[in-house]
Parts: structure tokens; sequence; C-alpha cells
């Protein structure tokens, strides 16, 4: 068993990446090791689909070592055009090959702008797909990706709804156009720390840079990193290796 992304006492430095295959992703991994992943986040949908299979989940799992391994499975690169229950299919077979933490959009089976659904139906697939999911020993993060600036309140109703569904870590991602809205997105951290019952991952684009490096330190279970500052994902993502100087030195 891989340690857990839950009840960590720092923000755990997570490099998110992707790789076509299993050479790059490798690659990758041991760049991120030497200079201080404590986790790694693989966006399995643009990996080549020759390579979606359990021999090769392990084999990539394997190489990062003993490091926690979050997966996500949207509905881009090899997802283009197929089915939620595919997607879902995907999940089911990411945690029975060993990842510790599988994202389940929050408008799985019914896309929504926004990504959440309150639909009952689908609401109900996503709780099964939970259950099934937390029986491999997986643990789950529910992601709402908005994209633009939320009131707290707002933010607030997705993570609670998140919560209820039965996420072991809540997800949103919203957005900032102005310095006001990025402090208020530090404020909203806050606010998160306090009323959710599970670790959350709280991210904002746009204007974002102190949100995105301060906002574990109030309260963010983890930092999403990148290697550097000129490959990908930029420039939302924040560096690795300076992220590990802000958040080793916070007092």
């Amino acid at each position: 068993m891989k340690p857990t992304f839950l009840n960590c006492e720092k923000p755990l430095l997570t490099l998110l990446f992707s790789g076509k295959d299993p050479d790059e992703i490798r690659e990758t991994v041991n760049r991120g090791i030497q200079d201080g992943a404590e986790a790694f986040c693989l966006q399995t949908c643009q990996m080549d689909a020759r390579y979606h299979n359990p021999e090769i989940y392990g084999e990539i799992f394997t190489a990062m070592g003993n490091r926690p391994v979050y997966v996500t499975n949207y509905r881009k690169g090899v997802n283009e055009g197929v089915s939620d229950q595919k997607i879902a299919d995907g999940l089911l077979e990411l945690a029975e090959s060993g990842a510790t933490l599988c994202d389940v959009m929050g408008d799985l089976f019914d896309p929504q702008p926004g990504e959440m659904t309150c639909r009952p139906e689908a609401v109900r697939k996503q709780k099964d797909l939970i259950e099934k999911l937390h029986e491999t020993g997986a643990e789950v993060i529910i992601s709402s990706h908005v994209l633009h600036f939320l009131p707290a309140d707002e933010v607030l109703d997705i993570a609670l709804s998140q919560q209820e569904r039965g996420a072991d870590i809540v997800k949103i991602v919203t957005g900032a156009s102005s310095m006001d809205e990025q402090l208020e997105n530090l404020r909203i951290t806050h606010l998160l720390k306090k009323d959710l019952k599970v670790p959350f991952l709280f991210l904002s684009g746009g204007q974002c840079e102190i949100h995105r490096r301060i906002g574990p330190m109030l309260g963010c279970c983890m930092y999403l990193c990148s290697l550097d500052d000129t490959g990908e994902p930029v420039p939302v993502q924040p560096m690795l290796r300076k992220v590990k100087a802000i958040r080793d030195n916070w007092t």
C-alpha cells in the first residue's frame, strides 16, 4: 500500500504531469523525485491508447516508488468522444492497478458547465462508482473545474455537495481576474478549512500566483506543481523546487 493523501502534516508536493508513453512518464518521474516530489498526479487520458492496461499502469506506479499516486481520467486526449461510463470504468481499472487517489468529475454521467451536476440519476451513479473505488482501497477526489471566479457561498455549496457524495478530498478550480478576487479566494480557502470535514484542494486560474503558493499553507491538502517554468502545465502550476522552498521555510 502506498502512503495516503489524507491526514498529512504538510501539504504534499505533488507533481502534475502527463506523458504519451511509459518511457516519457518514467523520465518525468525520475526528474520529479530528484526535485523533491512527494506524490504524483498523472493525467492518464494523455497516454496513447495502447498503454491503457493494468500491466503498464503497474509498471508506472512502481517507478514512482513509495509515493502516493493521484490519477485523472478527464474527457480529453484518448477520452474525447467516449462515454462517461467508459471513463468511469477506466478509473476503476486504475484503482485496481494501484492508484492511490482517483479523480471523479463532479459532472460525471451528466456533463455540465463548471463540472457539477445535481441530476439525481447522475449523482446516484457517482455514489455507486465512489463505493466501488473505495472497495479497491483507493481514495476519491471529486473535482469541479469552474474556471471563473465564484463567491464564497457558491464555492461552499459545491464543496459540501462533493463531500456528501463521498469524496475523501474535495477539489474546486475557480478563477480570479483581479487582485481583489485573488485575495477573496484566499479567504474562501480559510472558510473551506473551517466548514469541511474532509481535506480539500481549492485552486484558481487567471491571477493566481499568490493563491497557488499560499493556499496550501492556509488549508489546501497539496500543492500541484510543474517541473520548471517553461514546460507544461504553465503558467498556472508553480515550479516544484520553488514551492518546496516556500513550504519548507513557512513558519
